[in-house]
Parts: structure tokens; C-alpha cells; sequence
């Protein structure tokens, strides 16, 4: 099934700038995208999956184990935990999480077919298997569950997921970049999960006739002929493929001057930001973005082009104060930059 291109997404810079960051640097912590319906927040989640650069993983393996990591896998996985494993090349997994999912299709259950059959305990894996080394997506994650927003606290804290029960304890790792959509008006998001986030950003309907015209043509000509359309596409997709790939090699030898932490520090007290997760998020994704300009310092521009995506949902609200969060960390931006 053909996949919308991610290049061809009209407009949205923000919000593919955002998906951007955090294929090149996934410690930066996920992104949340909240906006009205149908600006294209599911397909820029969903082209991602075909545009990043493929990763190594054991052959077999159901948990995406790396090759060059620790030997052994959880009991009963095709791959057998072997030592020297075979690797092959994989897509960077791109998983639906959603709302009506059962704990246990999350996180892995009894093999109810094998223990019948073959009076066997065996783990069946969960969507938190299936998600590790890639990307978790959760679209009305405002609407989420309670007892899953604990359960994704826990394993995005940990890296792991442990399942004890019927009778089984398995521990495999859960590492993922955690991607999510809502609309704002049917409701808020908790505020545990959405510290979890790494970058957060709000998309907004074109409001230029030239460009929602543009978005209906591409629309239409991709639904008309959707493998004609993506092959008319495929020079820039594997443009931007390449460019991915190149800054995550670069990205380890990007440096971060004092003076940059320093005005990354004096920028979130100034907006007062609750603990370090913020500055420590801002300056990842400032080296990200100088890793995808081909540079190997992070200067002002680079700080100063994630600064909103890093720091506006950190904020503290402010009674005094009804503007936009984004409006108060540019004002912030423009007073730290202009000392």
C-alpha cells in the first residue's frame, strides 16, 4: 500500500522539522502534535516510517534486538538469544497504539494457543515489543486511559518493559520514540505524560488560499495514481533519507559551547521551566539541528530554531500573563539573544 510522501506534505515546516529532530537524535524524547483535524498530523507520522534509514536487528528477533548489543533474548523468541546473531536490515517500526487497546496487547500476554495446545508458557508480545528501537504513535492521546498513560510512564522512564503475571516474569527492552496527535478541545493531557514529550508544537489549518489549493491537488493526484505520485516524489524522499542518515553520523561530533549552554540555562530560568528537562531537551535538539545543517557547532540560530518546539509546553501558566506559550518564549528568545 502506497504511503503519502512525506516531502510532499505542503507546508507544516514546524511540524516536519519536529519529526526530523527526533529521527536524527531519538533521545530527545518524542514529539506531541495537537491541531485541528485533517492538517495532516497522521500522514507526517505515517510517511516517516518509509523515509528513515533502515536499522540492523537480530534475524527472527520480535523484540528488534541489535547485533552488536548484549547477547541472549527473552525465552522463547524465534531468534534464540544466540551470541553471533545473523543481522538484516529493517524499517525503523512505526506502531499504532490504539485508544481501545487492551493492557495486554501493549504489553504482552500468555500465548493463550500455545499454553492450550502444547501446555506451554509462552510470552506473546506486545505492541511495546513491536515499537522498540522505532516509534510508538498514539493519535487522541489526550484521550488515552489512565492505567495505559501509567503504563507508558513506567516503561518511558525505564527503557523496559516488565510483564509478571500468569504465571510469567519477562523483562525485553522497550525503547521507542513516542509520537503523539490530539485536538485540544476534547481535552488536556495529563501533565506526567505530557513532560514526557520531548517536543510539543500545535498545527494550525493554512489560512492562504494558494496553499490549501496546493493540498487538495496533492491529494487528489496522489489518490488518482498513488505509485505514479510516489515515484514522482522519490528523488526528495531519498534526498531527505540521506540527509537523516548522514546526520546521525555527524550528530556525535557536534559540539555545544559553554557560552550555548549557557544561554540555553539563562533562557529557561528566565521563562521558569520546572527542573533541568527542559534545558537538557533544548540543547539535544539544538544539536540536532545543527547535525541536519551539516554543521558541527551549535550556535544561536540553531537554539533560537527549536527553542519553541523544546520549551512551549514547559511553561508554567501564568495568571498575569494570557498570551500564548509561544509568544512567551519568543519574547524570551528576543531578551536572552539581545543581551
Amino acid at each position: 500500500m502506497a504511503v503519502f510522501p512525506f516531502t510532499a506534505i505542503v507546508a507544516q515546516d514546524e511540524l516536519k522539522l519536529a519529526l526530523e529532530l527526533v529521527a536524527v537524535d531519538p533521545a530527545i524524547g518524542g514529539v506531541l502534535v495537537f491541531g485541528d483535524r485533517g492538517t495532516g498530523k497522521s500522514t507526517a507520522v505515517r510517511a516517516l516510517a518509509a523515509l528513515l534509514p533502515h536499522i540492523k536487528v537480530v534475524e527472527g528477533c520480535l523484540y528488534n534486538r541489535d547485533p552488536d548489543g548484549a547477547p541472549g533474548c527473552v525465552d522463547g523468541c524465534p531468534c534464540g538469544g544466540k551470541k553471533r546473531p545473523r543481522a538484516v536490515e529493517a524499517q525503523v517500526p512505526v506502531v499504532d497504539l490504539p485508544l481501545g487497546a487492551t493492557e495486554d496487547r501493549v504489553v504482552g500476554a500468555l500465548d493463550l494457543e500455545a499454553a492450550l495446545t502444547r501446555g506451554e508458557r509462552v510470552f506473546s508480545p506486545g505492541l511495546l515489543a513491536r515499537a522498540n528501537r522505532g516509534f510508538l504513535y498514539i493519535d487522541e492521546v489526550n484521550l488515552l486511559p489512565d492505567h495505559l498513560v501509567d503504563l507508558l510512564l513506567d516503561v518511558a522512564a525505564s527503557g523496559e518493559n516488565v510483564v509478571e503475571r500468569e504465571g510469567i516474569g519477562i523483562r525485553h527492552p522497550a525503547r521507542f520514540v513516542l509520537i503523539g496527535s490530539g485536538n485540544p478541545e476534547e481535552g488536556e493531557l495529563r501533565p506526567q505524560l505530557l513532560d514526557r514529550f520531548g517536543l510539543s508544537l500545535d498545527v494550525k489549518t493554512p489560512e492562504d488560499i494558494p496553499t490549501r489549493v496546493e493540498v487538495v491537488k496533492r491529494r487528489a493526484a496522489f489518490e488518482r495514481a498513488p505509485q505514479e505520485f510516489v515515484e514522482k516524489w522519490a528523488g526528495k524522499e531519498r534526498a531527505l533519507t540521506s540527509r537523516l542518515k548522514q546526520a546521525r553520523a555527524r550528530l556525535v561530533d557536534v559540539m555545544t559551547p559553554d557560552v550555548m549552554l549557557e544561554r540555553a540555562a539563562i533562557l529557561c530560568k528566565s521563562l521558569g521551566t520546572d527542573g533541568l528537562r527542559g534545558e537538557l531537551t533544548l540543547v539535544r535538539a539544538a544539536r540536532a539541528a545543527a547535525s541536519l545543517a551539516a554543521e558541527t557547532v551549535v550556535a544561536d540560530v540553531h537554539l533560537r530554531k527549536v527553542a519553541t518546539l523544546a520549551l512551549r509546553h514547559r511553561l508554567r501558566r501564568n495568571p498575569l500573563d494570557e498570551s500564548a506559550s509561544s509568544t512567551r518564549v519568543e519574547k524570551a528568545l528576543a531578551q536572552v539573544f539581545a543581551a
